[in-house]
């Protein structure tokens, strides 16, 4: 639930810019920044509130971040000044740089070592139901009832979330002094820096075709079916989820290297034949599927691979994942201006193999074979 609220509060804005431009009486444009000022608050604070916070208990620092935004959107929905907006904006994505870094450790302490991969992969559920489900209702909510409406909606859920939060969700404690690992250790720790440059060639070339989708499927006739082309990806998001789910625990390694091969493969489909419809559909379904546990997968090899430093790494996740979707909106323009949308696929490709290489090579400390084990290492191997 807060991973859903997490997605639905960053990305609410692209579906109402119209209103919210009219409403606050500026520019699509500058409407637009209300993502970007989302984005940049988690890009800065997830490292440093991660760090600031490690020593408390768990639960006081989740219901931190919720209560963050249920004041920032109460905010959101009030303001009819601009820059208030951005502002409040900026501390909703703070609140979401802080929750990422702690959800997949609070998951994982829930359970037993052998299921921790499981565990995460269903904390991990309510993003994909957030892109495939929760953007489309949200933008249809404030077209039809106001985009203030839809940010007091989001409130609402959010206080009911504190409500289930306090009544059901069992309490942990943060580290002890001793237990803390610096910054610098954990970045330098075996694996994780393997992980991180895979999180970031993966979501690199993830969100290049991603965020410039309607561009490329309009050479296949499909510019005004948008909707179904992220539809069948959201719900093929979901299938690879459940996959997922089945397989972390046991098959972690050959499940990553099978998901960045089937993309990759994917995106050379694409960039053969973008222009058949068929192709496009069903190359949207096997992108979702290998996609739809990126997230899961990636966490539990950092966490994994970081030990006691898990929370640190999951924070250097954050930045990492966010700084790759700001990027892609950087790189997939520039690949648009100069090239056109036929290049996205040959440089997603690209992009994949390179990721592929990475994880392929990285057996010893990063994507390890076999089962994991209580510790995170490998049994059998």
């Amino acid at each position: 639930m807060t991973g859903f609220i997490c997605i639905v509060t960053e990305t609410l804005p692209a579906g109402l810019l119209p209103q919210i431009s009219e409403g606050l009486s500026i520019s699509p444009t500058l409407a637009g920044q209300m993502v970007t000022a989302y984005a940049l608050g988690s890009l800065l604070a997830a490292i440093p509130l991660t760090i600031a916070t490690r020593g408390w208990r768990r639960r006081n620092v989740l219901l931190l971040t919720i209560i963050g935004f249920f004041l920032f959107n109460c905010a959101t929905a009030l303001s009819s000044h601009y820059v208030l907006t951005l502002i409040a904006r900026f501390l909703a994505g703070m609140a979401a740089g802080l929750a990422w870094s702690l959800l997949a450790g609070y998951a994982r302490r829930m359970v037993a070592p052998h299921q921790q991969g499981r565990a995460l992969a269903l904390a991990m559920v309510g993003a994909p139901l957030a892109l495939s489900l929760g953007v489309p209702l949200g933008t249809l909510l404030g077209a039809t009832v106001g985009w203030r409406t839809a940010f007091w909606i989001m409130s609402a859920m959010t206080l009911l979330l504190i409500l289930w939060v306090l009544a059901r969700v069992p309490d942990y404690p943060g580290q002890s002094t001793r237990e803390r690992m610096p910054l610098r250790k954990v970045f330098h720790t075996p694996g994780v820096r393997a992980v991180l440059a895979v999180v970031i060639a993966w979501m690199l070339a993830h969100n290049i075709l991603y965020t410039y989708i309607a561009p490329f499927v309009a050479p296949a006739g499909l510019g005004g079916r948008v909707d179904l082309v992220l539809l069948i990806f959201g719900v093929a998001a979901m299938l690879g989820i459940w996959i997922t789910a089945r397989l972390v625990d046991r098959h972690l390694r050959s499940t990553v290297l099978a998901s960045l091969a089937a993309f990759a493969a994917t995106a050379l489909i694409f960039g053969l034949a973008s222009e058949n419809a068929i192709v496009v559909y069903l190359g949207m379904a096997v992108w979702g599927i290998s996609f739809g546990g990126a997230a899961t997968l990636l966490q539990t090899a950092l966490a994994d691979a970081a030990g006691d430093g898990a929370d640190v790494a999951l924070s250097m996740n954050v930045v990492a994942w966010n700084g790759a979707i700001a990027g892609a909106g950087l790189l997939g323009g520039a690949l648009l201006e100069i090239w056109g949308v036929t290049s996205f696929p040959w440089a997603v490709a690209a992009l994949l193999l390179l990721a592929l290489a990475i994880a392929w090579s990285a057996r010893s400390h990063a994507f390890k074979r076999g089962r994991r084990s209580a510790t995170g290492q490998v049994a059998g191997h």
